[in-house]
């Protein structure tokens, strides 16, 4: 980093996942009643699950140290061996979660082309496998809202209707991995409590945009989530006095939420800047809190990350000469102006570009 810029926090952009809580949030953690979870005795807990499911229209929770837990929890609940998921080809439960679907519950994936990661109706349904001796069995539809590899895309309720639909026609079970679900509800005004008509069980993150530090709530039926949390325990993610955490998501949900509009503001702002750079080809239209922007091939994305770096600005390469800004809780205005500051000033050269020619 340098001199000019050694004194000043990091601006960091890689994701909204290195949030930290805030002073209140913290007093929240301190002040929760607790108990041992695995022998359901933590009041907090309850309260969160509660509270969570409540707002998705669906009866119970089940609260997970991490999102990739619950979205693999799910995929388990509702498949069998030699079934298979129907997602888009860059969801995070495919791409993102370590071969979860094949190491856990032993079922195949049919991989569809979305637009910036968004499906359709009749996506979904040409991929229905028919019976057959030879073909796995489909048996779950799994989409992504925000969409992270489409630039925090969403979907419209029309086209998730349109979805579910098919899906309750052939008989197939919905999941919905909402890790940035509360994104999509504030850029597009759904409410939340009318995901419950569309989906069998929704994954909703704490600790990306609402800013706790860990932990993400399986949503669904109460028998499907008594189903569920046999699945958690064999997973390692029974937690013993988890309220001082679940007290973190409860305070999220409860503070965090209106927010998220400051996050999506600061993205726009970004993109608008990126876009008249010579050195950015393409930006992504930033619905919600995401910016993915392409570098031109004469600036090598490692050293614009270096570039970036020596000005205390930390970002994350999404792809050969891709790059994400994330905007959250920790970037505020005056961090938004260093950044927009650092992106005018930058000139192909210092980047470790060569010349053509």
């Amino acid at each position: 980093m340098t001199a000019e810029f050694a004194a000043l926090p990091v601006v960091d952009l890689r994701s909204d996942t290195v949030t930290r809580p805030t002073p209140a949030m913290l007093a929240a953690m301190t002040e929760a009643l607790v108990g041992d979870d695995v022998y359901d005795e933590d009041p907090t807990v309850r309260r969160l699950e509660e509270a969570a499911a409540a707002r998705f229209g669906l009866e119970a929770g089940l609260f997970c140290p991490s999102g990739t837990m619950a979205n693999q929890i799910a995929i388990k609940a509702h498949t069998e061996p030699l079934s298979e998921v129907i997602c888009e080809q860059t969801a995070h439960v495919y791409l993102w979660e370590v071969g979860g679907i094949a190491f856990h519950s032993g079922a195949s994936v049919a991989l569809l082309a979305g637009n910036r990661g968004r499906l359709t109706a009749a996506q979904v349904e040409a991929a229905i496998r028919p019976e057959n001796l030879h073909y796995p069995t489909t048996r779950l539809v799994c989409l992504e809202n925000t969409h992270n590899r489409g630039g925090g895309s969403c979907y419209g309720w029309d086209d998730l209707a349109a979805i579910s639909d098919v899906a309750r026609q052939y008989g197939l079970a919905r999941h919905l991995d909402g890790a940035r679900i509360f994104n999509a509800l504030v850029a597009t005004g759904q409410r939340g409590e009318d995901y419950g008509q569309l989906f069998d069980s929704i994954s909703v993150c704490l600790s990306k945009g609402l800013g706790a530090p860990v932990g993400s709530v399986l949503l669904g039926s109460a028998d499907f989530i008594k189903k569920t949390k046999r699945i958690r325990k064999v997973m390692g993610g029974g937690m013993r006095q988890a309220g001082y955490l679940a007290a973190a998501g409860l305070y999220a949900l409860e503070h965090h939420v209106t927010r998220l509009a400051d996050d999506h503001r600061r993205a726009a702002r970004l993109a608008a800047v990126l876009r008249q750079q010579p050195y950015v080809t393409e930006v992504l239209d930033p619905e919600t809190n995401l910016v993915i922007f392409q570098l031109h091939e004469r600036v090598p994305a490692a050293a614009f990350l270096a570039h970036l770096a020596q000005q205390g600005i930390r970002a994350s390469s999404f792809g050969p000469q891709w790059i994400r800004f994330v905007t959250h809780l920790d970037v505020d205005d005056q961090m938004l102006a260093r950044v927009e500051a650092t992106l005018l000033s930058m000139e192909e050269e210092p980047m470790g570009a060569e010349k053509n020619g």
